[in-house]
């Protein structure tokens, strides 16, 4: 049988990321053969891998990179089964490594294809599992390119990167608090103009039934009743019906007595609160249509006016879970 050395087992250890005795093994098994070990360690993985094939992994890490010129962006979570392990060194270092491999493709299926050290970004993954114990996988992959791009990135749980159409003075700064602003508050896309119609007249319907069974219980509660709206979404308020909710607006201070002398400093109130109450799918799931993080009385569409002719050619965000 071959020898084999310290200096094998750190050569193999260096090689795969296996453990210090896993490679030890692997080499006994494969009679001193370094490529028949890595052959070993990789089997090994797959076996694990189908064993917790149906495990969830929900905890791992949240990765953004840049390139050198800001041109493009690419947002990453690996995800593994425990807190515990998410938050192990070497996992985040396996994290960045992958992440820097994902900046030259734009496909989470070409990604996983590329190499990785003599193996694909797939097979990296199951040998990981093998030595890990634990499922990894990579459950979310987004790209972004434009003439500048930008990022923020939480506490390792959600990354966001957002590209803008212009690389324009303190690009940086704009960048970083819109990403920041969709990492927190999780838009899904840039504007209420993106939705589908359908989806809108669902979301309708759903969420008025909602907030109708919940005031059922409020009332059984004796506690204050949850405003009903008519719509949800911007893209529902036609002029026609700005025009009514106008209409009734005046109807009502007139029923109240107020001189219409004063209508119209009390009448651009009246809609803006109509218009907060009938857009909250705006406001939760369209970027632009948010209400900015460090100054809730502006929107985001507003503050990016603050830097001049330049608007969000794209972003996206990716999370744990």
């Amino acid at each position: 049988m071959a020898k084999i050395t310290a200096a094998d087992v750190k050569k193999l250890r260096s090689t795969t990321g296996a453990g210090m005795m896993d490679c030890k093994n692997a080499l006994v098994e494969a009679e001193g053969d370094f490529d028949k070990a890595i052959e070993v360690l990789r089997k090994k993985g797959q076996k694990v891998a189908a064993k917790r094939a149906d495990r969830e992994s929900t905890e791992g890490v949240a990765i953004a990179k840049l390139n050198d010129d800001n041109t493009s962006g690419v947002a990453i979570v690996l995800a593994c089964e425990t807190d515990f392990v998410g938050k192990n060194e070497n996992f985040v270092s396996l994290a960045n490594q992958f992440a820097d491999i994902a900046m030259n493709f734009d496909s989470k299926e070409a990604f996983l294809s590329a190499d990785f050290g003599g193996m694909t970004v797939a097979e990296k993954l199951v040998e990981q599992t093998g030595v890990i114990g634990e499922k990894l996988e990579i459950t979310a992959f987004e790209k972004v390119q434009a003439p500048f791009v930008g990022s923020y990135v939480h506490g390792n749980k959600i990354a966001a990167i957002v590209g803008l159409s212009a690389a324009i003075d303190k690009a940086d700064v704009l960048t970083k608090d819109l990403a920041m602003q969709a990492a927190s508050m999780g838009a899904t896309t840039l504007s209420y103009k993106d939705f589908d119609p359908a989806f809108v007249t669902s979301e309708t319907e759903a969420r008025i039934a909602v907030i109708k069974k919940d005031n059922i219980e409020l009332g059984r509660l004796g506690k204050t009743l949850k405003n009903v709206p008519q719509y949800i979404s911007m893209s529902q308020l036609t002029p026609e019906v700005l025009a009514q909710v106008e209409e009734d607006a005046k109807a009502e201070l007139k029923a109240e007595g107020k001189p219409e002398k004063i209508w119209d400093r009390i009448l651009p109130g009246k809609i803006e609160r109509f218009i907060s109450d009938n857009t909250t799918l705006d406001q939760e799931e369209c970027l632009l249509d948010q209400n900015f993080i460090k100054d809730e009385k502006k929107s985001v569409a507003d503050y990016i006016t603050s830097y001049g002719d330049v608007s969000v050619a794209a972003f996206s965000r990716v999370a744990l879970g």
